[in-house]
C-alpha cells in the first residue's frame, strides 16, 4: 500500500454518483491537491458537480490525512474523525454519522491510479459513488 506522503501532489479526479433515492445520476470533474500541512496531509478538492436535468456548480471539499498506528487516518476538514485506510489495504472502511452509515472500499492495485468506492445509506440518504484518481504531478 501507499503511504500517506506517496499521495502528496495533485490528481485529477473523476467521480460517478447514482443518487437512488433522488433517482438522478451525477458527476464531479476536478482537482485533488495534497499538501503538506505541519502533521500530514490536507486533501483538497476543487471542481465542478453536475446532476442530470441540473446545472452545474462548483464544489470544495476538505480532508485531512494522517499517519496513525492503524494506517492513514481521514480527518473531516474540521478535524473530527472520518475513517481510517488500512495498512494491508483492508478494502472497507466505515463512518456512521447518525442516522447515515457510509462504507467505503479502497482499491490501489493499479497505483498510481486509485478508486474510492462509496455506498451511502440513511432515512435521508441512498447514493453509491465511485471516484477514480489519476496523478497530474508529485
Amino acid at each position: 500500500m501507499a503511504t500517506l506522503f506517496d499521495f502528496e501532489g495533485r490528481w485529477r479526479v473523476a467521480r460517478r454518483i447514482d443518487d437512488r433515492m433522488a433517482g438522478r445520476a451525477g458527476r464531479f470533474e476536478g482537482v485533488v491537491t495534497f499538501a503538506p500541512d505541519g502533521e500530514g496531509l490536507t486533501c483538497r478538492e476543487v471542481g465542478e458537480l453536475t446532476f442530470e436535468g441540473g446545472t452545474p456548480f462548483a464544489a470544495t471539499r476538505t480532508y485531512l490525512w494522517r499517519q496513525g498506528d492503524g494506517g492513514i487516518e481521514v480527518y473531516f476538514g474540521d478535524g473530527r474523525f472520518f475513517h481510517r485506510i488500512g495498512p494491508d489495504q483492508a478494502p472497507i472502511a466505515q463512518h456512521w454519522c447518525d442516522p447515515d452509515d457510509y462504507r467505503v472500499a479502497y482499491d490501489f492495485t493499479l497505483w498510481p491510479d486509485w478508486r474510492a468506492t462509496w455506498e451511502v445509506t440513511g432515512p435521508q440518504k441512498d447514493y453509491f459513488m465511485v471516484s477514480d484518481y489519476f496523478r497530474i504531478a508529485p
